[in-house]
């Protein structure tokens, strides 16, 4: 089921699908190039915005969870794009540890680490649950939302491997976004981790992923002919702020300013005429906390309490004090009655599926990654790799196919971003040792 527009498809974005199906060739040539000098992450899932008139990123993550959410008919597509990423990353593996987040009651949650255990042994691993939860001595058995059963391992340390009681893996895949801190236990380990932990969210920075993805969005439109606006957010960082002391608002309001007036450039350019607006958000984090719509500079001068309480602070309690202003897009996009956003989910270089995000109680430009969201299956009509070049843009595989296009252009850039922040890290290391 395809979401409806509610604005209709003739303007810049059904040209823009157009250009993407035509240039199909080019476009997976130009994709196989870059990922075989830039490896692609383990996996990630891509948060999409589709205006109508622009189709754009607005957040990668390198651990997702929500597996349980894609449709269960393509779970073979992600079968096989984990076979690729073990052959390339780790071919020797035969064992692996899966690391989640320390969610004992999201029973969600846990039916995401389901889903991925069985597709980790599907593609012929065997796996076990190694839980970074404080003090856990002993393995817990949980319920998950679809009534499996989990065990969750206390992780043990001997020299410079991790392992669970009778099994050493060969390699660790984190599923735990790791925002108070690389944990210790973790550190320095002679086994493959994937992703780095330095993907994590304690060194990890958005504006640093987006630096990025303005070199992937510029190269892309080279390649087909576009202005790289209509697939890449404007966006500036401010690392001054504290929102419990109402420090920073100076620096915040500038970047608000600066922002909007970039998009207004681009709206008047292209002869879109919605008002243009910002979204603030912390540049470390994810489940949709620490998020804010604005629409003025004005909106982030004297803030009330309730809107600094919500912005202070993020997942685990962690203070914000650096936030990413990034260029609103609007979502045109509906599900039952809710405004929805594509989500679209990838393992090594391969899209593997994706749900829409839906909220009923949220507007076309505010974040709808907050309580109330539902979340529904995409059903795939085609792989996202086999379009009908002959027919319509907006028709199923070709909007499917250019969602597919868009995140893996993310995704190249959290390429490019990991290769930075782990380059930067053997640096630290090297200048530490010399010390």
């Amino acid at each position: 089921m395809v979401p409806h527009l509610t604005t209709s498809l003739t303007g810049p974005l059904r040209e823009l699908e157009r250009l993407i199906l035509d240039k199909r060739p080019d476009i997976e040539h130009w994709f196989r190039n870059e990922f075989i000098d830039h490896q692609a992450p383990f996996y990630s899932s891509v948060d999409l915005r589709n205006s109508g008139f622009k189709l754009a990123p607005v957040d990668l993550n390198l651990f997702p969870g929500g597996f349980n959410n894609l449709n269960p008919d393509f779970m073979v597509l992600c079968i096989h794009a984990a076979m690729s990423a073990v052959q390339k990353l780790c071919p020797d593996t035969r064992r692996f540890m899966l690391v989640p987040e320390n969610h004992t009651r999201n029973l969600n949650y846990l039916q995401n680490v389901v889903v991925l255990k069985r597709i980790l042994e599907a593609a012929g691993l065997t796996v076990r649950i190694g839980s970074l939860i404080p003090d856990l001595k002993e393995p817990l058995e949980l319920t998950s939302a679809g009534g499996d059963k989990l065990l969750l391992e206390p992780i043990q340390r001997k020299g410079n491997r991790v392992m669970l009681d009778g099994f050493d893996p060969c390699a660790v895949l984190v599923n735990n976004d790791l925002s108070s801190g690389i944990p210790p236990i973790l550190s320095g380990i002679e086994q493959h981790v994937l992703p780095p932990l330095v993907a994590g969210w304690s060194t990890r920075r958005k504006s640093h992923h987006f630096h990025c993805y303005d070199r992937v969005a510029e190269s892309f439109a080279k390649l087909i002919g576009i202005d790289p606006w209509f697939v890449n957010p404007v966006f500036s960082q401010c690392g001054k702020v504290n929102f419990s002391e109402k420090e920073g608002e100076d620096c915040l309001a500038t970047n608000v300013e600066f922002v909007l007036n970039e998009v207004k450039e681009k709206y008047a350019q292209h002869g879109i005429t919605e008002a243009p607006f910002a979204i603030v958000k912390a540049d470390a984090g994810t489940y949709g906390m620490g998020i804010m719509t604005v629409k003025s500079p004005d909106d982030v001068r004297n803030l009330n309490r309730k809107t600094r309480n919500k912005m202070a602070v993020i997942k685990e309690g962690q203070p914000v004090h650096e936030v990413i202003i990034q260029e609103g897009v609007y979502t045109f996009e509906n599900v039952d009655g809710g405004v929805a956003e594509p989500v679209i989910y990838m393992m090594d270089q391969y899209v593997v599926g994706g749900f829409y995000r839906v909220h009923t109680e949220r507007g076309i430009d505010e974040n709808l990654n907050s309580p109330g969201a539902a979340y529904k299956p995409l059903a795939f009509e085609t792989d996202c790799q086999s379009p009908d070049c002959d027919g319509a843009p907006g028709s199923p595989p070709n909007r499917f196919y250019t969602y597919g296009v868009v995140a893996r252009l993310a995704m190249l850039a959290a390429a490019l971003e990991v290769e930075e922040l782990v380059a930067r890290a053997e640096s630290l290391e090297v200048k530490a040792a010399n010390a």
